[in-house]
């Protein structure tokens, strides 16, 4: 008596194998735990101070543009999807990067070309006027600086 090829196959395990995605998965959050952290370090810079600097909050739609103490370009803008600022982001691509993106920024905008600029007190002021040249060529008109009010101790009434 012959027998059938397919009756001696073994039955069919529907059962899915979830070490491999288990595997995957590790491999995945080992790599955002060493990564978010860098993305989240930030600028850092010292402002400078200045004497009459007034107070004012940021408005919507604000361009910041900073640079750290080691001249690194951070962008701080409005995601136009939520409409919330992103927070410093770093520039990896150095002043290339920086140009081609003021640039896409800028052209889309009409009314206010208006871009703030925050770096380090402590910067060679070279790296400054580069990114300031770059702005201008992406089509910024204004350009503000950021900077931090100078303390000033109180004078000590006289008899003390």
């Amino acid at each position: 008596m012959a027998r059938s090829a397919a009756s001696t196959k073994a039955p069919v395990n529907a059962s899915i194998n979830v070490t491999p995605m288990i595997d995957v998965m590790l491999v995945l959050l080992i790599i955002f735990m060493i990564v978010t952290p860098i993305i989240t370090a930030g600028f850092q810079a010292t402002l400078p101070r200045a004497v009459n600097a007034e107070k004012a909050e940021e408005q919507e739609g604000e361009i910041r543009l900073g640079i750290d103490q080691n001249g690194r370009y951070f962008l701080d803008m409005m995601d136009p999807a939520t409409r919330a600022y992103t927070g410093p982001r770093m520039i990896p691509g150095g002043e290339a990067e920086l140009q081609s993106r003021l640039t896409a920024i800028f052209a889309a905008r009409t009314t206010d070309k208006v871009m703030f600029l925050k770096a380090d007190q402590n910067i060679d002021f070279g790296k400054v006027q580069t990114a300031l040249d770059i702005a201008r060529k992406a089509g910024v008109r204004v350009i503000g600086a950021i900077a931090e009010q100078k303390r000033v101790a109180a004078a000590k009434p006289e008899g003390n």
